[in-house]
């Protein structure tokens, strides 16, 4: 099954509520993503900018160009469990 990110809700501190395509929803610290190098992570250190996040094709995206794979989302996110 391929994974989509369906829906993306900024919560703040750099927390981002995500819902997928097989209906489960986890908590994507982009704090952990913050902490590497690189000219696309830079303008999302500022939190007005990472907040002007936005999902194209299944993707977690910013206006910049960056794109954050829904299956990687996927795994690395706080997967909430469901009672």
């Amino acid at each position: 099954m391929i994974i989509k990110v369906i829906e993306a809700r900024y919560l703040g501190d750099f927390q981002v509520a995500l819902i997928f395509s097989d209906g489960k929803e986890g908590t994507f610290d982009g704090r952990v993503l913050l902490q590497r190098n690189g000219s696309l992570l830079e303008p999302l250190r500022s939190e007005i900018y990472f907040q002007r996040l936005f999902i194209d094709a299944g993707a977690l995206c910013w206006p910049n160009g960056l794109e954050l794979s829904p299956a990687r989302l996927y795994e690395t996110s706080r997967i909430l469990e469901t009672v």
